[in-house]
């Protein structure tokens, strides 16, 4: 008798893990619901932000003064002649640093490192950058028509954005930045803390586990 030829007791056969689609629910279902309030919150502090970017290139774009007179408005000193190319540039610069200062704030969240921080960095940063466009030009609207008829009067130019794709440079730098942390972390959970077990309720015995989930578990 072959003693190496031992019988195996049979087995549960192998259960196939549930596929996406085929009835099973996403696995990253409730990563998204956990962290949903902390995502609303990053979005309303980068709103917050961008008010905060729309003072600044309010503030620090340049302006030209102009003194109306009968012939019509006269430039006050030597205005550059790419001062309106400057209202982008400082807008750019603004939103840039926004952008990266957001997507290295929301890595720090460490509770929160997903897929929802991502698109509230992303959705955030795309409302910050239009509030700060829309602040600055209410702010720096230019003079009135009545203004420009007062003769002897001194005005400033209004504060206008001449590309629009300025605004993207905050959404850009904000995920790039947040994605570059990710690959640069050595964890694959990027160091997410590990869900608190489920208590069952008291009086509610816990359910036992077959054959089949143990055999997956093993």
């Amino acid at each position: 008798m072959d003693s190496t030829s031992a019988a195996v007791p049979p087995g549960p056969p192998p259960v196939p893990p549930a596929r996406w689609g085929a009835g099973a629910r996403w696995p990253g279902r409730a990563e998204l619901r956990a962290d949903l309030r902390g995502a609303l919150v990053l979005v309303g502090v980068l709103l917050l932000a961008g008010v905060a970017a729309g003072l600044l290139w309010w503030a620090l774009a340049p302006r030209a003064t102009f003194e109306v007179t009968a012939d019509g408005p006269v430039p006050v000193g030597h205005p550059s002649a790419e001062l309106l190319f400057a209202d982008d540039g400082v807008l750019t610069l603004v939103l840039a640093g926004l952008g990266l200062v957001a997507g290295l704030a929301a890595w720090r969240l460490r509770r929160r490192r997903g897929v929802a921080t991502v698109l509230a960095l992303a959705l955030g940063t795309v409302l910050a950058s239009l509030a700060a466009w829309r602040l600055g030009e209410l702010l720096g609207a230019g003079p009135s028509p009545a203004e420009l008829a007062a003769v002897g009067t001194r005005v400033i130019t209004p504060l206008r954005l001449g590309s629009p794709a300025a605004l993207a440079v905050a959404p850009f730098l904000a995920v790039l930045g947040y994605v570059v942390s990710a690959l640069l972390t050595a964890s694959e959970d990027l160091d997410r803390p590990d869900p608190v077990p489920a208590v069952p309720h008291a009086g509610r015995p816990v359910p036992e586990t077959t054959a089949a989930e143990d055999a997956l578990h093993s």
